[in-house]
C-alpha cells in the first residue's frame, strides 16, 4: 500500500506565493514520474507540472515562468513552488506518482489540497 500526503495549500492574495509538498510512503520499490494536477469548480482536471526521476520537467503553458516543480528522491517527496499566483489558479491541487510496488507499476494520487487566490 502506498500513500501520498499533501500539504501547503491555503488562501493567498493575488501575486502571492505558496509551496505545496507531497510525500509518498509505504511499500515502495521505486518512484518514476511525479507531479501535480489541479481541478477548478466546473472544470476538468488538468496537468499543472510533472517531473521524471531524472529531473526532466514539463509545465502547463498557463503556469510556465511562475511555478517550479522539484523533487527529493531521498524523501520520496515532490514540491510545487507557486509564485505570482492569480485568481485563476484557484483549484484543488492533487499530486500523483508512478510507483513500482511488488505487484508492478501503479499510479497513486493524493487526497487533494485547496489553493484559493483571492483578495
Amino acid at each position: 500500500q502506498v500513500q501520498l500526503v499533501e500539504s501547503g495549500g491555503g488562501l493567498v492574495q493575488p501575486g502571492g506565493s505558496l509551496r505545496l509538498s507531497c510525500a509518498a510512503s509505504g511499500s515502495i520499490f521505486s518512484i518514476y514520474a511525479m507531479g501535480w494536477y489541479r481541478q477548478a469548480p466546473g472544470k476538468q482536471r488538468e496537468l499543472v507540472a510533472g517531473i521524471t526521476s531524472g529531473g526532466s520537467t514539463n509545465y502547463a503553458d498557463s503556469v510556465k515562468g511562475r511555478f517550479t516543480i522539484s523533487r527529493d528522491n531521498a524523501k520520496n517527496t515532490v514540491y510545487l513552488r507557486m509564485n505570482s499566483l492569480k485568481p485563476e489558479d484557484t483549484a484543488v491541487y492533487y499530486c500523483y506518482s508512478d510507483v513500482m510496488v511488488a505487484e508492478g507499476l501503479n499510479d497513486y494520487w493524493g487526497q487533494g489540497t485547496q489553493v484559493t487566490v483571492s483578495s
